[in-house]
């Protein structure tokens, strides 16, 4: 079917670095058979310019229904139209700018046969076998490119490292890269968004319409395995990416508020992956929107036309890094780096002060000081009990006074208010010391920013609702750091074994905080909350707590217990 754009510039402007072409006709064919190698055939469908030009096409392959309409939220930039997919690029965009949009419905999904195993390596084999297809076509230059959002970001890293030849360039965009860290286990604590994702999805295909046609495609008990491999053993190889082997081009694109999921994996990317062409763009704000925005897809469109067809537009003698540096309530300017983590950083400790808090104060309250008290001192907190309805632990942590986080659980730390703007962007980490009367701990990390009024300084969230700074989390026994891959505001932990506390027992602990920015005003304090269960702005992203999360737990700190957060201060004004 051949038809014109509804309207190919409606959501461009003169800035835009290639208007649509206006003589450019869609052509749309679904359906459309994919061979595989073990002689399944996926269904696809195809955005592409009619007639006889060769254009690279743009892939995305998942579990989310090609042919599923998303009604986009009124404050999107592009508009609605009949062929918008969830968190897939606009063909009514791209391909009057010269390429093709095809759409895979993977295994097991949507209108493709088999068994979906989502984020497999399978998976990733079937998506090698799709790139190659569409390489081959009568209507590619033999170039392919992928994009999309999420689960489309997701599966990039995890196809590139299989190489496949047609393979030119990649932009994950908002994706984790590591399903056991990132995604999984934070920390060794189970997020249970994974087990509501799965559920949501499995749904779809069992009572949606995508049951209509494809029974049993989500047989494969994806649970079971996820949650059986509660260390990482080795048994998800497949579904982390294989930095050595990551060796495409790639344009690597977070969020700062995408601490419970995708924000790691992008960073990660960015520094481990063995491409020699990379670069990295860290923003802000909700999960879509800027992904569709004209910046955003200025940013895709002149990094795939530099790969994709050839075209010495410049974008790889740029700076390879941009960044969103954050100044507070959503407000943030643009910065170009050379590096990341930034080559000025100034790695800043903020030692714990556990001593009597302020006159006034709530009764958890303590400091984030200068330098290292000289007495070790300590502060024990109650963990409450969560009987024998564990599994609702998350979805009551918000509730004040509910059974989830009371007002003064845990202990919260601050600093005095600034005596000058301070620049945090980087990755950033707390060193402590910790005991329990249990055999094991979570810990639960919220960075906050308070205002001169003491008001709380909010931004919005990756999934809308308002959220803090940044979030860490850590297991105690999966304390055990890999020394060789930690690095400065990143501990790397190995998640190998366990190693359960005695009743009482004093370990130091190293928790990795996800990477952020953020510019503390004068007179503004920043907070860091330590806490055993999920702390505000959790939402969309909690954890299930283990029953033995009960009793009592101790931070101590000062003298020979040295416990501080460590910042990447950057120095204002500086390049």
């Amino acid at each position: 079917m051949a038809k014109k754009p509804a309207s190919a510039t409606s959501s461009t402007s003169a800035a835009d670095v290639r208007p649509a072409d206006p003589a450019i006709d869609i052509l749309v064919e679904r359906n459309v058979d994919v061979a595989m190698r073990d002689g399944a055939k996926l269904k696809a469908d195809v955005f592409r310019p009619s007639g006889a030009a060769k254009v690279p096409a743009i892939l995305n392959l998942g579990p989310y229904q090609k042919n599923k309409l998303w009604l986009v939220p009124p404050n999107l930039d592009e508009r609605q139209n009949e062929w918008m997919n969830w968190e897939t690029i606009n063909p009514e965009w791209w391909v009057p700018r010269g390429y093709a949009s095809v759409r895979v419905d993977g295994r097991g999904s949507g209108e493709s046969p088999g068994q979906c195993e989502p984020w497999s390596l399978a998976e990733a084999i079937d998506f090698y076998d799709a790139i190659e297809w569409a390489a081959a076509q009568p209507w590619c230059n033999g170039k392919v490119g992928l994009s999309g959002i999420s689960y489309f970001a997701i599966n990039q890293w995890f196809v590139a490292n299989l190489q496949p030849p047609s393979l030119k360039a990649i932009i994950p965009w908002e994706g984790f890269a590591d399903l056991y860290r990132d995604a999984l286990f934070h920390g060794g604590i189970f997020n249970v968004f994974m087990s509501n994702w799965f559920t949501a999805h499995f749904l779809h295909h069992k009572l949606g319409r995508a049951s209509q046609g494809l029974a049993d495609g989500w047989a494969h008990n994806t649970l079971h395995t996820w949650l059986h491999n509660n260390l990482d053993s080795g048994v998800l190889a497949g579904s982390q990416a294989q930095w050595d082997k990551i060796t495409v081009p790639l344009f690597s694109v977070g969020n700062w508020t995408g601490f419970g999921l995708h924000l790691r994996g992008n960073t990660e990317g960015f520094v481990r992956a063995a491409s020699k062409h990379k670069k990295l763009r860290m923003h802000t704000g909700s999960h879509v929107h800027p992904f569709y925005t004209e910046d955003g897809r200025r940013d895709q469109i002149r990094f795939f036309d530099h790969w994709l067809k050839g075209i010495d537009n410049g974008v790889m003698s740029e700076p390879p890094v941009k960044l969103a540096i954050r100044h507070g309530r959503d407000t943030f300017e643009w910065r170009h780096e050379h590096e990341w983590p930034l080559a000025r950083t100034t790695w800043t400790k903020l030692h714990f002060d556990l001593t009597a808090q302020t006159a006034g104060e709530p009764a958890n309250m303590a400091k984030l000081v200068e330098k290292n008290p000289a007495k070790t001192t300590s502060r024990t907190y109650e963990v409450s009990s969560l009987g024998s309805m564990g599994s609702t632990s998350a979805a009551s942590s918000q509730v004040m006074g509910g059974g989830g986080i009371k007002p003064g659980m845990g202990v919260s730390l601050s600093t005095p208010p600034m005596p000058d703007d301070v620049e945090v962007t980087g990755p950033l980490a707390a060193t402590f010391w910790v005991s329990s009367s249990s055999e094991d701990m979570d810990l639960f990390l919220t960075l906050r920013h308070f205002d001169a009024a003491g008001q709380e300084v909010l931004e919005t969230g990756q999934q809308g609702s308002p959220v803090p700074v940044a979030k860490g989390w850590l297991r105690v026994s999966h304390r055990e750091l890999d020394e060789e891959m930690s690095k400065p505001g990143r501990p790397y932990h190995k998640h190998t074994r366990r190693q359960y506390l005695k009743p009482g027992e004093i370990v130091k602990v190293d928790v990795e905080i996800w990477p952020t920015s953020m510019v503390f005003a004068r007179g503004h304090r920043l907070q860091l909350d330590v806490q055993p269960r999920d702390g505000f702005g959790s939402q969309g992203y909690m954890h299930y707590h283990a029953d033995y999360n009960t009793g009592t737990n101790t931070i101590h700190a000062g003298g020979d217990k040295e416990s501080f957060l460590l910042l990447p201060v950057i120095p204002v004004g500086s390049k």
